[in-house]
């Protein structure tokens, strides 16, 4: 897979307005989930550590919640300890602009704005590792 990141744009849960271009030269996974959806919820931890372990190398995740109330996404955000960007999904933008709209789906994007890995389904560290790792060394 390598084809141009979709242009999309969003508010996280503070309200501002959040867009993947703001992120070129970064390396961006864009992860596509609900509150209510159980594998998604089992892979929140796995992200959070893999984060943790990696945002001091240009990346980040941009966490796409596809429709639950505001409240709910911060009450889960809480309660996870989720330390990356939440961007709120109402409308199911971030599903259309990816072509997908099975939950979770998770999207890494390289510092060229280039969808390098896609993946349907909750994602492990060892994927992470395997696969992601070494486009933060490019």
């Amino acid at each position: 897979m390598n084809q141009p990141a979709p242009e999309l744009t969003l508010q996280d849960l503070e309200g501002r307005t959040v867009s993947l271009a703001d992120y070129r030269g970064q390396v961006v996974l864009v992860n596509n989930w609900a509150t209510w959806c159980p594998p998604c919820r089992a892979e929140m931890p796995v992200l959070e550590a893999y984060y943790q372990a990696h945002r001091r190398k240009g990346f980040v995740i941009l966490a796409v919640e596809a429709g639950d109330p505001p409240e709910e996404v911060s009450a889960f955000v809480a309660q996870y300890g989720l330390s990356f960007p939440v961007l709120l999904d109402p409308e199911g933008r971030s599903l259309v602009a990816f072509g997908n709209p099975a939950l979770p789906n998770t999207y890494v994007i390289d510092r060229q704005g280039r969808i390098r890995l896609a993946w349907t389904g909750p994602v492990d560290r060892k994927a992470l590792e395997t696969y992601l790792t070494p486009l933060l060394e490019e």
